[in-house]
């Protein structure tokens, strides 16, 4: 029995794991009650989603720290991190600059680095390292924009580009780099890196164990060992109620039960949820090639520009909020908001009169039974959403309900990711995304992005996301991706009053239930994913 099951089985299991030690888990008794394992050596125990153990293992060339849920990787260095104002700073790098035509990055790099085996960390391993997630089939690292990285001498790696895209420097704060003379096939499972913390013990479906790494150029961590569990969301619960982990994660469904002894940690993020709206009729669209799949594309119903309008002003989000999320999350009107590439104009105020009078004018009647129509085609489509997922669930349900009154038919579909995919240009889909650097922005907007679920395609926004790519700097990339958002002297953009491609709903809150006398260093906002990004500075923890 794994620590994935639930409701009793599960309390059962957290009640066995922290009281006689299954498994070999015993040592870690004392931290889950306090502080300090039998040892004596400083412990943080934390539950996490088991869609935060990484299927790869620890190996930043598949998906470790740049895969879906974004994070430090902890166990590897990086070129650079953020700070929690997601300002840039150096880690391996001293400096670094971009060539004038932006297609060539220099970084030079620190020379007192070593791998936990004792060899030096040099700019080989960087060039190794880009390079392997570039020409790799399994890598999740978005790093097609570099054609190669050279290592001109120990401490000077070249990464020479495709074409230009500043938003490389965004991938680099979140790969890890690994060793070229230590790479191979077992790597994930046996990492060798030269981060904060080693690999001490993985148990597949169970746990993760890290601990500080004594080698470590930086300053020493607080925490010595940091303990991870897997498990679901009401099995997090109950192993607080036990009193065996430290931090669980819980959702803003289970945030009032909170244990003896336990505080509500409340994590802001830019985790949001929303909607993809197919833009183009079934009739007239083709279909979407990846690989040797091809998907079905087109939906009659939110084709109608009328209809993906409406439903932008027609929803209540901060009702939903309230009703959904018992007032943990914020509106979302946009997959950035709050970033310095968000364009206000996303945002939209609820006006149901407008939202009705939209459907009007887009020849959507209303009929007797209170769902509109138009040229014998209902108005209403299925909403799929992760079952599973309580949040989700609700979300959906809370749409189709103020839908309802609107005269759009919306059905609720749980159902698994693999039932999903097949659906996802055709259906609508309750989806989350957020991180900590414009590239989903583009990715879901750009015609020919990876997201771009409702498959909308447009020049003039095109354009703008190619402009923002290829600034000069960052922060000269903002304009860009705002004018893809919205443009007022054209008109164009994917804003409720444009193109309207999705329906963003809420930016949710990441709620832990932390043990009383755990002190959490302060947090950067949250990407997707309740997990890693949470100890992204567990070296910065400390007990009082």
């Amino acid at each position: 029995m794994g620590l994935r099951r639930v409701g009793a089985a599960a309390l059962a299991l957290v009640l066995c794991f922290g009281l006689v030690g299954c498994g070999g888990q015993q040592e870690h008794v004392e931290s889950a009650q306090g502080r300090d394992d039998t040892s004596g050596i400083s412990t943080v125990t934390v539950s996490m989603t088991p869609s935060s153990e990484p299927a790869a293992g620890f190996d930043p060339l598949v998906g470790w720290g740049a895969g879906e849920h974004v994070h430090e990787p902890l166990i590897q260095s990086t070129l650079i991190t953020t700070d929690n104002e997601l300002n840039f700073q150096n880690d391996l790098a001293t400096s670094y600059g971009c060539s004038d035509d932006g297609m060539t990055w220099t970084f030079h790099i620190r020379d007192d680095v070593k791998f936990s085996d004792g060899e030096p960390l040099t700019a080989a391993d960087v060039a190794f390292t880009i390079n392997g997630i570039v020409n790799g089939a399994a890598a999740e690292a978005d790093l097609s924009m570099v054609r190669e990285a050279v290592a001109t001498d120990d401490t000077t790696c070249v990464l020479h580009l495709v074409r230009p895209n500043n938003a490389l420097i965004y991938t680099l704060a979140v790969v890890g780099i690994v060793p070229e003379h230590a790479y191979g096939p077992e790597y994930g499972e046996h990492p060798v890196g030269s981060g904060r913390y080693l690999l001490e013990e993985w148990k597949r479906g169970e746990q993760v164990i890290l601990r500080a790494n004594p080698d470590y150029y930086g300053e020493k961590p607080s925490i010595e060992r940091l303990v991870v569990v897997f498990m679901e969301e009401d099995a997090s619960l109950a192993a607080a109620q036990a009193g065996v982990v430290d931090v669980a994660y819980t959702s803003a469904q289970l945030a009032a039960n909170v244990p003896s002894g336990y505080g509500l940690l409340n994590c802001k993020s830019v985790d949001s949820r929303g909607i993809s709206l197919p833009s183009m009729p079934m009739s007239s669209a083709g279909k979407v090639v990846d690989g040797d799949m091809a998907y079905q594309v087109g939906n009659e119903v939110t084709s109608d520009i009328a209809v993906r309008r409406a439903l932008n002003y027609g929803v209540d989000r901060d009702r939903m909020i309230e009703h959904v999320l018992n007032g943990y999350g914020t509106p979302a009107y946009s997959v950035s908001d709050g970033t310095p590439w968000y364009n206000e104009a996303m945002a939209v105020q609820t006006d149901v009169e407008q939202a009705k009078a939209l459907l009007e004018e887009g020849g959507w009647t209303l009929g007797e039974d209170g769902v509109r129509s138009k040229e014998g085609v209902t108005c209403g489509f299925d909403l799929y959403y992760a079952a599973g997922d309580s949040t989700r669930q609700a979300l959906a349900y809370d749409v189709a309900e103020q839908c309802a009154q609107l005269g759009i038919a919306v059905t609720p579909k749980g159902a698994s990711w693999d039932d999903i995919y097949p659906r996802q240009y055709t259906d609508p889909v309750l989806w989350g995304w957020g991180s900590n650097s414009p590239v989903e922005l583009y990715e879901l907007t750009y015609s020919k992005g990876w997201g771009n679920y409702p498959c909308y395609e447009s020049a003039e926004v095109d354009a703008a996301l190619e402009a923002a790519q290829a600034a000069s700097s960052i922060e000269a990339s903002y304009p860009f991706y705002q004018k893809a958002q919205w443009d007022p002297t054209t008109g164009t953009g994917v804003a409720p009053q444009g193109a309207a491609t999705w329906l963003w709903l809420a930016n949710v809150d990441h709620l832990y239930f932390a043990r009383e006398g755990l002190l959490v260093a302060d947090q950067k906002p949250h990407p997707h994913g309740h997990g890693w990004s949470l100890v992204n500075n567990i070296d910065k923890w400390s007990w009082a």
